[in-house]
């Protein structure tokens, strides 16, 4: 997974896998989902980005099997 984020444009990108995209699917006018021919999400697009969704303040966390068990049982 790759997210990119474009300042010049306030655009996120969001890149779940590298594969030809089939179909592209507007959720609203500033979000776009791109998805390839098996329906796998390869792409999130989201317009103004700094506020609609934190942009580019963005932190990420790999969570390992053994906390994602332990915090369902909290």
């Amino acid at each position: 997974m790759k997210v990119r984020y474009f300042a010049d444009t306030d655009t996120l990108l969001i890149e779940f896998r590298d594969s030809p995209v089939a179909e592209t699917r507007d959720l609203d006018e500033n979000t776009v989902l791109d998805v390839d021919a098996d329906g796998n999400i390869c792409f999130i697009t989201i317009e103004h980005a700094s506020q609609r969704a934190g942009a580019p303040q963005f932190s990420y966390e790999q969570v390992s099997r053994i906390a994602a068990r332990s915090n369902r049982s909290l």
